[in-house]
């Protein structure tokens, strides 16, 4: 019997070679890539990092200079890569970060380049993110009360990452948004107040799924707070109007009826949104994932290191997004809980 999907399978890639496209054997393209420039943080999240005694870093020969992250940005913007994220570990502990943004910002093709940071050194350096080009940012921030922020994130850090988020309104930077790890028995009592503080500086605040990446194994089923919960929450101390999710986003969005900020809620456990992603991930030491929960780790510091062409780099990066997996809504034993997470430091958000 002669088996014909190989050969059916085999045939796209090559049209899409001859194409081109960022696109998977499930038809989804890719428009946007989230750099990790560093695994390294100052804190210690406790749904993120293993305990930091026994963290092995990266060493750091093993990442991209930014002429490297330069060039694999030049070659997916070739691609149809239209937006990037910088994240970690913690983007700003990385040297000079402000001359990547300014790289980035003026390739053709890329239109804007955001942050994902811990806020510690957003304070004194947003101005300088805003003139390099940087268009908005995103601060993690997951209780509002000093000592539950410490016990979450490993430092008490509270007031200087408040500091920082009226720094980056401040500096221009826009948006400015708020992500927070909702968790049952941690923060789920503060979901209102940490509302009433994006409301207050008509920012936006995104709920985020507690997933079984975390490096102290806290992850179980009971400690989800779905987006579904959050939402009907806050839909009983204040007016909603859904704005529902578009294509490729992470967020289903609602406003509120005095137009003062904004809420998000992210559902990768409750309510994948996989069958229309469009991102990809390029780690601090130079790996592609094409999933969050990708299990390959695709290298590219290998070509760029190997004086390998941009063509013979732009026909792995499509091979490898060609094989994107179907994502986490087609994974249970994720849902189960993960035996072997991969650390969300080590991976960028």
């Amino acid at each position: 019997m002669i088996c014909w999907k190989p050969f059916f399978r085999r045939s796209l890639l090559n049209d899409l070679l001859l194409q081109r496209v960022l696109k998977d054997a499930r038809g989804r393209v890719a428009k946007k890539l989230r750099i990790s420039v560093t695994d390294r943080c100052n804190f210690a999240c406790l749904f993120c990092m293993p305990d930091k005694r026994t963290v092995k870093w990266i060493p750091q020969n093993n990442f991209l200079n930014f002429d490297e992250i330069a060039r694999v940005v030049r070659v997916l913007a070739s691609l149809g890569i239209e937006k990037i994220r910088i994240t970690g570990g913690e983007p700003l502990l990385r040297l000079n970060l402000e001359s990547l943004v300014r790289t980035l910002t003026g390739i053709d093709g890329i239109r804007e380049v955001d942050m994902t940071t811990n806020g510690w050194h957003l304070a004194e350096k947003a101005e300088s993110l805003k003139r390099a080009g940087l268009k908005g940012v995103t601060v993690s921030l997951h209780s509002l009360r000093r000592d539950r922020f410490r016990q979450i994130s490993g430092i008490d850090a509270l007031p200087r990452v408040l500091k920082g988020i009226d720094a980056a309104r401040d500096s221009g930077l826009s948006p400015v948004k708020i992500n927070t790890v909702a968790m049952k028995g941690y923060n789920d009592d503060e979901v209102i107040e940490l509302v009433e503080f994006a409301r207050e500086r008509n920012i936006s605040i995104r709920f985020i799924e507690f997933m079984p990446l975390d490096g102290l194994g806290h992850w179980s089923p009971d400690k989800l707070l779905t987006g579904k919960e959050i939402a009907d929450l806050v839909g009983r101390h204040y007016i909603l109007h859904p704005l529902g999710r578009e294509k490729g986003d992470t967020a289903t969005l609602w406003g509120f009826e005095d137009g003062r900020g904004e809420l998000g809620v992210i559902t990768p456990m409750s309510e994948p949104f996989c069958d229309d992603c469009d991102r990809i991930r390029l780690t601090s030491d130079g790996k592609l994932l094409s999933c969050l929960f990708d299990s390959r780790y695709n290298d590219l510091k290998k070509l760029l290191r190997e004086s390998s062409t941009d063509e013979q780099l732009e026909k792995y990066i499509m091979e490898c997004v060609y094989r994107k997996p179907a994502g986490v809504a087609y994974m249970p034993w994720v849902r189960d809980g993960w035996t072997k997470p991969r650390a969300m430091y080590a991976i960028g958000g």
